[in-house]
This record gives structure tokens, C-alpha cells and sequence, in this order.
């Protein structure tokens, strides 16, 4: 290869203008996937004022959030691959307006189906952004910086669900605008960032000039043989088959699942948790209750920063050694802030380590996808991976929302957060390389 050098184990001509490359299409993922939350994770902040209006249990709410997961679920399923076929690019770019006018239909919702239906619709629509802009980052880096750019990659997301939160909040107590606003204001910010996207991303190394990488770091033999294939091109049937013939890509899948009905335990609980009686009633009078949720997407965004490293630099991107750490600690400070009486201000900090070590694997599992399988089929893994974790998820959120129901104590949501968490760290140890 001519003027080639050799940087992270990428083969690549005029490797610091790569390099920036690299980065541009890092931050633009990144960006684009800060404002997706906006269209999904704002759904626990409308509960109360959907069951003001609509006189619906916590549980019928909880099958909406399920209706939501579970197409994300099928989404993911078949979207990764999709963006393996058509690019990541224009997938996930499509993504963002499509969800923007699913939440705005949901809006108008006047009762149970009219709720359900448009809210479903949205999972799909919100299943056109990860895996796609995973597929894009897969083609821009190699295996030995991974765990880091994943990190990156997660704390966006870990991001978005702050801004989610917060914008919920602005539109409930600063603007006092009703529940519907809260799925048209913010959605507005998603659709800015998957146009901004479609201009600023490019798909792969090649489309400015570049080499493609030349390691992507493919644990199985037959798949690095695929991989390393020159202008052969496979099918969807031949990557679903590759993909789900992988035994630890599928222990995995199962590990994220449990890690995920954890991380939406919290995500769609917390809010009902922070703003019913007993903290409207309580607190040590310094910090609204409302603000204190913020505290679980801020520990989130950090905690999948810093896994990424830890996998890379401490396990020497044994992503499996991560995940379990984190796993583990995360069920102990869920269950520290069960112990916790509701009226504590100590559950700030307590919240913001729930959110850390919960959600902080999530970079791990995701770097796993073409650490497994190679770039080639990196959508496809990443699909099938967040297939798993959302119906997990989905099937948690009904049964969260019966418990609460019949107990009326909403902090046994950290009960059932601690029990994923131990269930997701003994499936991991099977996903050891």
C-alpha cells in the first residue's frame, strides 16, 4: 500500500487527516443520536397526566411502554440489517423525522388505542438509529479502539436521556404546558440532528478517498474468512445466519436483555417514583423532586463513558470483565437506594450511581457486535443484540407496572432493578474470549 501508515491497527494513507476523519464521523453519530431519547424515553414524565386524563392503571401504561419496546425490538431486528445493505447513513438519518411524526401523532391520543397505536409505531421508527449508526462507526474503526469509541458512542445516548429529562421537566414546570407537549416540543431537536447527519456523515473510509480499515478484529475463523472477502457481497439470509449461529454473540444478547429491563426499570419508574405523594410531601426542601431524576440519565451518560475505557485499558478489551463489574455494582447501589426513605436527598447521589453502573455496561456489549462477527455484518449483530434487550425490557414493564399497582410502594422498582443486574452478570461470564 503506497504512503500507507499504520495507526491503532488501521492501514490507511495520510493517516492524521484519517484520523480526523474519524473523528468528524464519530461526533456526528454522536450528535445525531444525542436527541433520539426526545422520542422515546420522555414517556414516563406524561404517565401522571395520562392517567388523570384517561383513568389508565399503571399497568395498561405499562403495556403502551411494552408496545413501544417490543417494536423497537422487531425494528432493531431488521434494521440492522438493513443498514448493513443500504448504509447506516440513511437509516438512521430516515429515523430521526420518521419518530419525529410518530410522537407528534401520539400527542393526539384520546384514549387507550389511540395512545397504544401511534406510541408502537414509534418503536419502529425509533429502531432506525442505533444499530445503523453502530454499523457506520464499525466501518471508521478498528478493534483496538472500540471499547473507547462505543464509550463515546453510549455516553451520547447516556446524554439524550438526560436531555430528555430535562426538556420533559422545562415542559411540565417552566413552560406548565399539559403531558401532550411533551411529545412535540422535544422531538424537534431529533429531527434537526438526523438532517444535520445525512449532510455531515459519510458511510465508509472510502467514500473520502481513504483505505478501508484493515483489521476489524473477528473472533470466529470462518467469519474473519467473510470478512476479509474483497467485493463479495452476502446476502440478509447468509448474515442472520452467520450472526445467529455465533453462541456467544446470542449469551450475550441474553446479558444485555437482563441489563436493559434494568436500565428501562429505571428509566420509565424513576419519574412516577420522584413525583408521587410521598415526595411531593417530603425532601429536605432544597432541590424539587422533578430535579433530582436528572441525576439517573447524568450518572448513565458517565457511566458508559468510563466502561469503555475500562474495557480497553483494564481488561485489555475483555468486554465481558466490564460488564460483570459493573453489573454487580450496579445491583448493590439499587439496592442502597431501596433502603432509602423516600423523602432522603441522599438518593441523588445514590440515583446517579444506580444510573453509572446500570447503564455503563451498555458500551461494552455494544463493542462486542463487531468484535464477534467483523464490520461486515456489524448491523446485523447489533439488531439482533438490541432485539434481545428490548423484549426483555418490554416484558419487565407490565409486570413493574402491576407490582406498583397492587403494592403501592413504587421503590420496589429497585428490587426488580437488582435482580436483572445479578441475572445479567452470570450470563456474562459464559461470553468470556
Amino acid at each position: 500500500m503506497n504512503r500507507a501508515e499504520t495507526l491503532s491497527g488501521l492501514a490507511v494513507p495520510h493517516a492524521p487527516s484519517f484520523r480526523v476523519a474519524q473523528w468528524r464521523m464519530l461526533l456526528a453519530a454522536m450528535f445525531c443520536y444525542l436527541f433520539f431519547y426526545t422520542g422515546r424515553q420522555t414517556f414516563g414524565f406524561a404517565i401522571p397526566g395520562m392517567q388523570a386524563e384517561f383513568g389508565l392503571s399503571k399497568e395498561t401504561l405499562g403495556w403502551v411502554s411494552t408496545a413501544m419496546l417490543w417494536t423497537y425490538a422487531i425494528g432493531q431486528a431488521i434494521n440492522g440489517n438493513l443498514a448493513d445493505k443500504f448504509g447506516g447513513r440513511r437509516i438512521m438519518s430516515l429515523g430521526a423525522v420518521l419518530s419525529c411524526g410518530a410522537n407528534w401523532l401520539t400527542s393526539f391520543a384520546g384514549g387507550f388505542m389511540s395512545l397504544i397505536l401511534p406510541w408502537g409505531i414509534n418503536g419502529y421508527f425509533q429502531a432506525l438509529g442505533w444499530a445503523p449508526g453502530s454499523r457506520l462507526l464499525s466501518n471508521w474503526w478498528g478493534v483496538s479502539e472500540r471499547g473507547k469509541v462505543y464509550g463515546f458512542y453510549v455516553f451520547a445516548a447516556g446524554c439524550a436521556s438526560i436531555l430528555s429529562y430535562v426538556t420533559s421537566i422545562v415542559v411540565l414546570e417552566v413552560l406548565q404546558l399539559e403531558w401532550r407537549w411533551i411529545f412535540r416540543l422535544p422531538v424537534l431537536l431529533m429531527l434537526a440532528g438526523g438532517i444535520l447527519f445525512f449532510l455531515i456523515a459519510r458511510e465508509r473510509p472510502q467514500d473520502l478517498g481513504f483505505e478501508p480499515l484493515a483489521d476489524t478484529g473477528v473472533a470466529n475463523a470462518n467469519d474473519k474468512g467473510q470478512e476479509a472477502a474483497q467485493g463479495e457481497v452476502e446476502t440478509s439470509g447468509q448474515r442472520y445466519k452467520a450472526v445467529l449461529k455465533n453462541t456467544k454473540l446470542i449469551i450475550a444478547a441474553i446479558s444485555l436483555g437482563f441489563q436493559n429491563a434494568a436500565r428501562y426499570g429505571l428509566i420509565v419508574w424513576v419519574p412516577v417514583h420522584f413525583l408521587g405523594a410521598d415526595w411531593k410531601s417530603g425532601g429536605d426542601g432544597w432541590l424539587d423532586p422533578k430535579w433530582i431524576t436528572v441525576a439517573l440519565p447524568v450518572g448513565m451518560a458517565v457511566g458508559a463513558l468510563s466502561n469503555g475505557w475500562v474495557s480497553d485499558k483494564l481488561f485489555g478489551s475483555k468486554r465481558y470483565l466490564a460488564i460483570m463489574l459493573y453489573m454487580v455494582l450496579g445491583a448493590a447501589t439499587s439496592l442502597w437506594m431501596w433502603s432509602l426513605p423516600a423523602h432522603s436527598t441522599i438518593g441523588l447521589v445514590a440515583l446517579f450511581l444506580c444510573g453509572f453502573f446500570v447503564y455503563g455496561p451498555a458500551s461494552s456489549f455494544w463493542a462486542l457486535c463487531p468484535d464477534l462477527v467483523g464490520a461486515k455484518r456489524a448491523g446485523t449483530a447489533t439488531g439482533v443484540m438490541n432485539f434481545s434487550s428490548y423484549l426483555f425490557a418490554g416484558l419487565a414493564e407490565p409486570l413493574i407496572g402491576r407490582l406498583l399497582d397492587i403494592s403501592g410502594n413504587t421503590s420496589l422498582i429497585f428490587v426488580v432493578v437488582t435482580g436483572a443486574c445479578l441475572s445479567s452478570a452470570l450470563v456474562a461470564l459464559f461470553v468470556r474470549r
